[in-house]
Formats: C-alpha cells, structure tokens, sequence
C-alpha cells in the first residue's frame, strides 16, 4: 500500500499544479480533488491497472494530510487532547498531553524534518541558517513554532508546535480550571427587589 499511497500523492500533487488548487485556502476543493482522485485510482484497480488501495478512506485522509497538511504530524496536530508536539530528533517525536510528556512512536527521516520544517516556515516568509539558528512562527492554523539548528542543538533541527487548545468557552469553565475563584455573593446580589 505504500507506493500505492506514494503513487497517489504523487498524481494528486499533479492535479493541483494542474488546476491551480491551492490546498491551504480552499480545502473543500482540495478534498474534493482528493475524493475525485482516489475514486479514479479504484476505477484503475478494477481493471489491474494500479494496485487496490486497502482502505480507501485512510488513503484519501493520509494524502490529504500528505499535500494539505503536516503529513505524518497532522494527526497529533488533528488530536484535541495533544497541546505540544516536539521533534528532538528524527527518531524521538514527543507529545504533551495535559502536560505530560510521551515519546510517540513516528520515526521520521532527517530529511522528513527538514521538509516538515521548510513546509512550516514557508507561510511565514522566515528562515533557518547560520546567521538565524533559531526561528518562531505562527502556522496558517494558528499553532506556535520554534524550530533551532545545530550546532545550537547537538546533531538535528530541533521543532516545537504549541497548540493553543480551548479549554474554556465560559466563565463556569475558567472557575473549574481553578483560573478564576468561585463567586461569592455580594450584598447586591442577596438583596431581593423592593417593591
């Protein structure tokens, strides 16, 4: 199923430069263009044309993470309860839930990162080199990057994402995080209307 996937992001890639979708502004006519691409892959299939692809929605949201989003991070990205992903090195990608560090599994390439890196930095206009060893930017969805160099770091491009994850939508919620103290009855509010 890999190169089938390899295949089908690669053609799915093409239909973009060919139409001019741009995945990032118009992710409804993306998705589309990914749903229209995946179901002539299976007409394909039918005929022995191109291997069949397993699990056609896996395939269809994996490319669409491919092109559209941070590949192989956009499901910690898409997971609500993740507020902080942080690569160390290609083979150490950890994640924060509710604060508390863990080691995912992702083993990702150096040059993965590197692309990863550029894919986020891009939107921002800002770059990485010997005279900016370190960078901070803002995702196209509002999550928070660092990312540093070596020799600022010992061997591998070091890259932190913060999520900004909505924990209150009101003031019971903020009360409940301990963020605001509990309300306490005021003289105007025990006092009943005279009459």
């Amino acid at each position: 199923m890999v190169d089938a996937l390899v295949q089908l992001e690669s053609e799915v890639r093409e239909l973009v430069r060919r139409r001019a979708v741009d995945p990032t502004r118009d992710l409804a006519g993306f998705r589309a263009l990914v749903a229209e691409a995946v179901g002539d892959w299976e007409e394909r299939a039918l005929r022995g044309a191109v291997a069949p692809l397993p699990d056609v929605e896996a395939a269809a949201k994996q490319t669409v993470d491919a092109v559209a989003g941070l590949g192989p991070l956009q499901v910690f990205l898409d997971e609500p309860g993740i507020e902080e992903i942080w690569i160390n090195s290609p083979g150490r990608v950890f994640v924060a839930r509710r604060g508390v560090p863990e080691l995912t599994t992702l083993l990702l390439t150096s040059d993965e990162v590197r692309d990863l890196t550029e894919r986020m930095l891009r939107p921002s206009g800002r770059r990485l080199d010997l005279s900016m060893p370190f960078v901070d930017a803002t995702l196209t969805t509002g999550e928070r990057v660092h990312v540093v160099i070596p020799d600022v770091t010992r061997a591998h491009l070091a890259v932190n994402i913060r999520k900004y994850t909505a924990r209150a939508a009101h003031l019971d919620d903020l009360v409940a995080l301990g963020s605001l103290p509990a309300p306490r009855p005021t003289s105007w509010t025990r006092r009943s209307p005279s009459g």
